[in-house]
């Protein structure tokens, strides 16, 4: 070949990534499959840059064989023709695999995120589930210690005279054993019918819980007036003034003399450590940890005021901005923040229809 010919380096195989480093999602498969195939048309392109370039180099030849070079002549417009045809070929190859490739990212873009969503309405839901399992473990342990002996012969006797003295004291007694067993408890208040604390289970923390009034507390009302043993108020998420300000949820049953109907002649109040059981749950999430910086897990309840959160963030004091609109579950996504919301009505649990809250999860665009 004369010694201006130019002849373009020859391209060397592809190497395929070393083993263990094979795409392992659908995702990564549609990106690798993406830059074989733009790297195939680009190596294409440089075969077919190296044949034209040699076609032009045999016409320049044949050009200076004149008569002689007639023949290489018709071949190297051939090989260039062929070139040309090659070239183009490989643009529409490129053309459509691009296409195809892109709507294929796409889809598994959507589907991804389809994916990751369903997963986190699936874990809103393990999340409302473990707090209503919990919960229907209130409703039957206040049902139940309010049919113990010394509970209903203290409410029987709100007087105060020593043989109600004593009544109290043994009560105070029985719940402190009960609060012994059942630590998920702050305290347990029997409350004589006028609403008079009688007695409690933790008089040693709470020492100045007797004598005082919870005629007011709506908990107490309800539960009051409550036709047998059989019914419970559901818990009030609040704080307590009289546990130090405590996060509770406090479930209340009437206390009966006779045959557990009739009329209440006090009510019993559980106080369930609230913050510390639910913290627990929501903390106990199984969010990725790559995501933990920018998710949240919540519990809210029917009007969407947050109930508990994996931040600490906002309990008690403020309210879920997205409007679930009475839906069972479902995702809401921000078309500004790029924020998605994942949420799960209550399905209740036993006897426990849950209360109509929500466990949601809120995670920012990563």
């Amino acid at each position: 070949m004369p010694a201006h010919a130019s002849v373009l380096p020859s391209p060397r195989l592809h190497e395929m990534p070393p083993s263990g480093s094979e795409p392992t999602t659908l995702a990564e498969l549609t990106r690798e499959v993406g830059r074989i195939a733009g790297d195939r048309v680009a190596r294409i392109r440089q075969i077919t840059a190296q044949a034209k370039m040699l076609a032009l180099n045999a016409l320049i030849e044949a050009a200076r064989a004149g008569e002689h070079g007639r023949g290489f002549s018709v071949v190297a417009q051939e090989v260039r023709g062929i070139g040309a045809e090659i070239e183009a070929l490989a643009q529409e190859l490129e053309t459509g695999l691009t296409t195809r490739i892109d709507a294929l990212q796409r889809g598994v873009a959507a589907m991804t995120a389809k994916a990751e969503s369903e997963r986190l309405v699936d874990l809103s839901l393990n999340a409302i589930e473990l707090i209503d399992r919990n919960l229907y473990e209130r409703t039957c342990d206040v049902r139940w210690w309010a049919t113990d002996a010394a509970v209903v012969a203290c409410a029987a006797r709100p007087d105060r005279d020593g043989a109600a003295d004593h009544a109290a004291a043994y009560a105070s007694e029985r719940l402190g054993v009960i609060l012994s067993a059942y630590t998920v408890y702050l305290d347990l208040w029997l409350c004589g019918r006028d609403g008079t604390v009688l007695a409690n289970g933790r008089p040693d923390r709470y020492p100045n819980l007797r004598g005082h009034s919870v005629a007011g507390e709506t908990w107490f009302r309800d539960a009051i007036r409550l036709p047998s043993g059989d019914d419970y108020v559901p818990g009030e998420v609040r704080r307590e003034p009289q546990l130090g300000g405590a996060g509770v949820a406090t479930y209340a049953a009437g206390i009966y003399e006779t045959g557990g109907s009739g009329r209440a002649c006090g009510v019993l109040a559980i106080h369930f450590d609230w913050e510390a059981q639910a913290r627990a749950i929501v903390e106990g999430v199984r969010i990725a940890q790559e995501d933990r910086a920018r998710t949240r897990v919540l519990l809210v309840d029917a009007q969407r005021r947050i109930l508990a959160a994996s931040d600490g963030k906002g309990v008690l004091g403020e309210t879920l901005a997205v409007d679930l609109n009475g839906r069972e579950r479902g995702v809401v996504r921000d078309p500004h923040t790029g924020t998605v919301t994942a949420f799960h009505r209550t399905p209740g649990y036993e006897t426990y229809r849950g209360l109509g809250w929500y466990g949601a999860i809120v995670q920012s665009a990563g």
